[in-house]
């Protein structure tokens, strides 16, 4: 069995991390680089960075940032926001990043997740969706819409859908964010992790909704993720990915653990 992975989520607005609850109400929390060398230095699997107003301001992503953080860990990290072409995709990868995180532009062109794939391999795309819990029936059967822009326009697209659509295209991971839970800190949501992660043969990282250890527990069995993001978790110090995986591998889920 494969070690399930804790990853750290750093939402970058202004070269500060951020944090907000249900995509609103963000408060910045302090220097992404300096975030990401302590992580690091905390034992965390990967990193997962956001450059979240880029697609909405159409702008490309910070590459400075991303060089600047690949020369303090050395674990994967991924990042996303702005990325719209290969060419986007490849100066992320050569300044630094190991993959590369497609959302909305994804959801506009479906061709970026092939054409990446195919230029890059598909370990190197990870689709990132933004879900959000509506009613069942018509062109929603799952009963979860994909949202795009930081939360902020649906997309009539069923979750269940574009993640089968997706993988097809080449993505070799998916990052399911429940907007419903992001930063309540009131458990992942279990049902939406595990219809993703049964229905599709590729890696699903559970986010939103993170609180406690028992919420990581929860989404990395009965959700059936083959890793869980944080981020409000460690940002306010409330826990250590160090404490996080000790829980976890007393409850006998496979970790990676410092030797």
């Amino acid at each position: 069995m494969l070690s399930k992975r804790l990853i750290i989520c750093l939402d970058v607005r202004n070269r500060q991390v951020t944090k907000g609850v249900k995509f609103a109400g963000n408060i910045d929390l302090g220097d992404p680089v300096e975030l990401a060398a302590k992580y690091y230095a905390g034992g965390v699997d990967e990193l997962v960075f956001y450059d979240i107003t880029a697609s909405a301001e159409k702008r490309p992503l910070d590459l400075e940032m991303v060089a600047a953080v690949a020369r303090q860990v050395f674990i994967p990290f991924s990042v996303g926001g702005g990325i719209s072409s290969v060419a986007d995709m490849r100066a992320a990868l050569l300044a630094g990043a190991e993959k590369i995180s497609v959302n909305s532009l994804a959801v506009q062109n479906p061709d970026l997740i092939r054409d990446g794939a195919a230029a890059f391999g598909n370990q190197c795309i990870v689709l990132g969706m933004d879900v959000k819990k509506v009613a069942v029936g018509g062109a929603m059967p799952s009963g979860y819409e994909v949202v795009i822009h930081g939360g902020r326009t649906p997309t009539g697209r069923d979750a269940l859908a574009w993640a089968r659509q997706a993988e097809r295209l080449g993505a070799g991971e998916i990052c399911l964010n429940s907007i419903d839970a992001d930063g309540t800190r009131d458990g992942y949501e279990i049902n939406l992790t595990r219809l993703i992660s049964e229905n599709v043969g590729i890696p699903v990282i559970a986010s939103g909704g993170g609180g406690t250890c028992d919420h990581l527990a929860a989404v990395l069995t009965a959700g059936r993720a083959d890793a869980a993001l944080i981020a409000s978790m460690v940002h306010y110090g409330d826990y250590t990915c160090a404490g996080i995986k000790a829980d976890l591998a007393q409850r006998g889920i496979k970790v990676r653990v410092e030797s």
